[in-house]
């Protein structure tokens, strides 16, 4: 789940509405959601299949994992 409570499954559904063409002002307004949410979604979608750089799902899980142990070892 992500940090406001979307699904992985909800976010797939959204992005599909994307790929099937709907204009991303449109998907947001109707789902209740910022168009914003809506391209950051995009966008780690793409970096995810490798077609954009940055960060991996994977990735920002690993360094959150790795981050929150560490903050967790100060005395």
């Amino acid at each position: 789940m992500g940090r406001r409570g979307y699904t992985a499954e909800f976010r797939q559904r959204v992005l599909d509405l994307v790929v099937a063409g709907r204009r991303v002002e449109d998907i947001a307004r109707d789902l209740g959601i910022s168009d914003q949410t809506v391209y950051t979604w995009r966008r780690q979608d793409r970096v995810d299949r490798g077609l954009e750089s940055g960060l991996t799902t994977a990735e920002r899980a690993e360094a959150h994992l790795c981050s929150s142990t560490h903050s967790g070892a100060r005395d």
